[in-house]
């Protein structure tokens, strides 16, 4: 329902492509034939309705066009920020593919980015950030969507840009970005499926629960044979038949005006051709007259158990209902599955949630047990729970938690312009009702507690589910049940075909296209006018008004945290462990009833401890301010400490601990961090602990942890959102009586010894399908916002911050090697590390540390112009997309506060930028890119021989940083990868910039 609304990442990048041969040992598909438009085509809007806002009700105003060609248009004005985001959704995802063409939505996701007629080659991207902007693309079951958000004065370029790929896109195409894509979305793949923990769960999942041939049956990405069988004419084909004007949503927001969006509307989009007809798919639930059992073994430490049962689809009447059962049975303190599996230590971790997408829905159980469990007992127990609910059923403060903790989800889902945007335009996209918010708050505000109990009776009481164990390798015993399903394939009947036929027609213009639209002056950009205040006992309170969403955010900093420990280095652990507690309950609460009396609020407070500070955030509705301060209150100052709450959160953090020796990415980082800081400094050791540490902590180890170091002196409060001044100073009383307290925050360790020259540092993990890979050293930098730290920041940016920066341009978009690869700066008040890193395909390891190196020290000799330009240019105007939401402006406020700075410091800055030379990136980069520094690979000893023929000096070491006694010398091998990617070495132009790390495409999962 609404939460999920935002739409969650789905899979994918972009790609180009242009006519060429099958690869594949199928027929050939047959290329689509170009035809050009003999006249222009009617551009003129038709008005179909406007909303505006009501007073008291939660609205998102907008008028809704449809373009002869049949483009739905809907914009809604938003002038609290300058700033716009520009949506198009495309009705199309993974449920419009075929058995043997899986991963064509999500691929050609990819190929969206590659250029078209009138833009070049990863000029989306460079176009986008120069601007100051981002930009990104999903793909799920059921749709993909491209979308950035831009300053204001650049609405027509983002405009421009979409309109050129859907409707200028395949004569860009060709074979070699078809590969270089191809390997991308493997690398996607391997990233997110295949090396990743129950990675594969979904995909076991979908073919179990749904018929052989249903379209929710494979997975969004794909399979990697289906990938290797597709063709770039495949490709085209999917393109013509999906993506016509008449099945998209172009959806605009921000600070425009109605009339200007639909003008550039008419003009780039109108001229485009329909496509063909495309008819909404329904198609029935799945029935299962049995429990069907299946299992897999995957490199995991806690067994895992889903039961899934078939539910119903979105946006259907009893959607709400399921999300009020999952809650109650598995969401939260109160649920049925914490109370009988967690809070027992009978399972690492347990919940209950409600899946639904267009064509289907599942409601699943899940849990993880503990190692060397059988998860027949897991299953008893989720099976009791349901039983239990038999017996309670819902509550009316269960129901009433519910509807207020949803209330609360959809209020701050609205705090920016992409979250309205992309709830219009899924809303359009699936119901056709722009507006449809107002049915799903109906729904909501009008739930039962017989209309819970209905949808168990009616789904799940007494229904069968496909339960799926993941067990560690070599251990099939654990299973809960013996595998008693295969895929039946009896009775498909292959659709019919979709793409005979298809023709390419182009848009005819009045006006010419490769023209890109010119912008106005920079937007204005306000920094938010504060407030401040200094209590007696040395806090400080900074605080903004802005009454956009009735909601206010505050964030209480605490300096210390993991460098606390540096005191006492055998106590690693302690702050992480410490906030955890401050969550379990207070001298009034328990745990459940704090948890209790936040969802009835609808409101948010959690503890937690990083490297240099503990963190409390707060989210509240402001009609709720002052009872949710009171439970701030309770938290802060008077935290229950119970020993059974304690022994089960040492216990699951020691699991935590255990269970990351089987993620490369932890090892990678665990040994890169050993590596940087050396044995004297606590900072070697994650702020999560080690066993030793961990297991010898005692609760009155944490007590007296709390009362040393949590204290107002060294502490600060921001508060964002709907709540003046006059009306909050008041309301925090509390913390003028908190007692000041001399903290002691031990000095930073003495720098190590830098490398002395390059050596790569080798970590086995036998099977890995990707190495992880980390490149850097320890800087002298400290955080600051105008001096050396910042202008290595800006240094950075090209070679490795950007999307289209030099090592993502070469790892990724050139040699195909990896998902996403990136380079920066992370300081503190301390100084941190310049670290580059990627996740790399197995057969590409040593390729892609030569590689690292090669752009480390070609960098050193400084970058072109238009480098430089596209940094001043993505950089300076980026500020018109910081301080949009409460959680942006929060943090805005914490910096201010934790490095004593002014807010015209961004002033500084764009002063510092402006006046920003090649020669001073040049002498950065020496200075600040030294060429000795530690190589970290976490990958298969397969991957071993061609590393050390690198000439680098190799040090294998185990998961706990310790040297393994050398082998024998292998062979050395070829360092040139196994890939049919090219493989053309980069050219250094503006282009290799483009883009920016945030921007990067950060897909999230196949069906997400």
């Amino acid at each position: 329902m609404m939460q999920k609304r935002l739409w969650l990442m789905g899979l994918g990048t972009a790609l180009a492509l242009q006519p060429a041969a099958a690869q594949t040992k199928k027929a050939p598909t047959p290329k689509p034939k170009t035809v050009v438009a003999a006249k222009p085509a009617a551009t003129g809007a038709k008005l179909v309705e406007t909303v505006v806002r009501k007073p008291g009700a939660l609205t998102i105003p907008y008028s809704k066009y449809v373009l002869p060609n049949g483009l739905t248009v809907v914009v809604t004005e938003d002038h609290s920020d300058p700033l716009v985001h520009v949506d198009v959704t495309y009705h199309v995802g993974s449920a419009r593919e075929q058995i043997g063409k899986s991963g064509f939505a999500h691929f050609f996701e990819h190929m969206m980015f590659q250029g078209s007629d009138h833009v070049g080659d990863q000029q989306h991207f460079k176009l986008v950030t120069a601007a100051g902007g981002t930009l990104n693309g999903s793909t799920t079951q059921d749709r993909t969507n491209y979308f950035e958000t831009l300053p204001n004065n650049q609405l027509e370029t983002g405009m421009w840009l979409e309109a050129d790929r859907m409707g200028f896109l395949l004569d860009a195409v060709s074979q070699k970005k078809f590969e270089i894509q191809r390997a991308t979305v493997k690398n996607e793949r391997g990233q997110r499926v295949d090396n990743a923990p129950y990675g594969q769960a979904g995909e076991y999942i979908g073919r179990t629960l749904f018929p052989y041939g249903h379209p929710y049956s494979w997975s969004v990405i794909g399979s990697l044979s289906d990938l290797d069988a597709s063709n770039v004419n495949d490709l085209k084909n999917f393109f013509l038949r999906w993506y016509g004007p008449n099945n998209a949503t172009l959806t605009v927001g921000g600070d425009v005006k109605t009339a200007d969006v639909v003008k550039y509307a008419e003009k780039y989009f109108g001229p485009i051709k329909r496509g063909p007809a495309v008819q909404n798919q329904h198609l029935p639930e799945p029935v299962l007259t049995a429990d069907r059992y299946v299992s897999y073994e995957d490199n995991v430490r806690f067994p895992l158990l889903d039961m899934v049962f078939p539910s119903v689809p979105q946006n259907t009447p009893d959607e709400v209902a399921f999300e009020a059962l999952a809650e109650i049975i598995g969401q939260g303190n109160n649920s049925l599955l914490y109370k009988n599996l967690v809070k027992t230590q009978k399972a690492v971790q347990a919940g209950a949630y409600s899946n639904t997408s267009e064509l289907a829905g599942e409601f699943t159980l899940q849990a993880r047990a503990f190692p060397g469990k059988g998860l027949d007992s897991t299953e008893v127990r989720l099976r009791q729970s349901l039983a239990e609910f038999e017996k309670t059923g819902v509550s009316d403060a269960a129901l009433q938690r519910f509807k207020a903790s949803r209330e609360a989800q959809v209020v701050n889902g609205l705090a920016s312009v992409q979250g309205k945007v992309s709830l219009l335009a899924a809303y359009q996209t699936y119901t056709g009702n722009p507006n449809y918010l107002a049915v799903e708050l109906q729904r909501l505000r009008a739930l039962t507690k017989a209309d819970v109990q209905r949808v168990y009776d009616k789904y799940l009481k007494g229904k069968h589910a496909v339960i799926l164990s993941v067990v560690p390798k070599g251990k099939p015993e654990l299973v809960a049940h013996k595998d008693n399903f295969t895929v039946d394939k009896a009775g498909y009947q292959a659709p019919k075909d979709q793409y005979a036929g298809l023709t390419y027609v182009k848009a005819q213009d009045t006006f010419d296209r490769n023209v890109q639209p010119k912008s106005s002056g920079n937007p204005v950009v306000k920094v938010p006018a504060l407030y401040e205040a200094t209590f007696d006992n040395g806090l400080k309170v900074v605080g903004t008004r802005n009454t956009e969403i009735p909601a206010v955010t505050m964030l209480l900093t605490i300096r210390g945290g993991h460098r606390l420990e540096q005191a006492d280095p055998a106590k690693a652990g302690i702050a992480v462990l410490t906030a955890a507690m401050l969550n379990e309950g207070t001298a009034k609460y328990t745990g459940e009833q704090l948890s209790a009396a936040l969802d009835q609020l609808g409101s948010a407070v959690r503890v937690n401890a990083g490297n240099d500070n503990t963190t409390v955030y707060v989210q509240s509705l402001t009609k709720n301010i002052p009872a949710t301060l009171a439970i701030v209150q309770e938290v802060l100052l008077h935290p229950r400490f119970d020993a059974a709450d304690f022994a089960r959160l040492k216990k699951q953090t020691l699991e935590g601990i255990a269970n990351q020796v089987t993620l490369p990415v932890a090892i990678a980082n665990n040994t890169y961090g050993r590596l940087l800081y050396g044995p004297a400094s606590i900072m070697s050791v994650p702020a999560i602990g080690t066993t030793a540490s961990v297991g010898a902590l005692t609760l009155d180890d944490v007590k007296a942890f709390y009362a040393a170091n949590y204290a107002p002196n060294v502490a600060s409060l921001v508060v964002v959102g709907d709540v003046a001044e006059a009306d909050v100073l008041p309301q925090l009383g509390f913390l003028k009586t908190w007692a000041k307290k001399d903290v002691v925050i031990p000095p930073t360790v003495a720098a190590i010894p830098q490398p002395d020259k390059t050596r790569v540092y080798f970590v086995n993990k036998d099977g890995a399908a990707q190495s992880e890979i980390r490149v850097g050293y320890l800087t002298s930098l400290p955080y600051d916002a105008t001096g050396d730290y910042y202008k290595a920041y800006l240094t950075n940016y090209v070679l490795g911050g950007a999307f289209n920066s030099r090592i993502n341009l070469n790892l990724r978009e050139n040699k195909g090697y990896t998902y996403g690869a990136q380079s920066y700066f992370q300081s503190t008040r301390n100084p941190g590390p310049f670290t580059a890193q990627a996740g790399v395909r197995a057969d590409a390891t040593a390729a892609s540390v030569k590689e690292f190196m090669s752009e480390i020290s070609g960098y050193r000799t400084g970058i072109t112009d238009e480098e430089l330009a596209f940094l001043q240019s993505s950089v300076g105007q980026s500020d018109a997309l910081k301080y949009e939401t409460g959680g942006q402006k929060a943090a805005f406020l914490a910096r201010l506060v934790e490095y004593d700075l002014k807010p015209d410091y961004v002033t500084q800055q764009a002063a510092i930028l402006k006046n920003l030379t090649r020669a001073d990136v040049q002498a950065a980069a020496q200075k600040d890119l030294p060429e000795s520094m530690y190589v970290v690979v976490v990958g298969d000893k397969k991957q071993l021989p061609a590393v050390q023929a690198l000439g680098y000096e190799v040090v294998e070491l185990d998961t706990d940083g310790k040297p393994v006694p050398a082998a024998a010398p292998a062979p050395a091998a070829a360092v040139a990868p196994a890939t049919p990617a090219p493989n053309e070495k980069i050219k250094r132009k503006s282009k290799d910039a483009d883009g920016k790390k945030t921007k990067e495409k950060d897909k999230g999962s196949d069906a997400k």
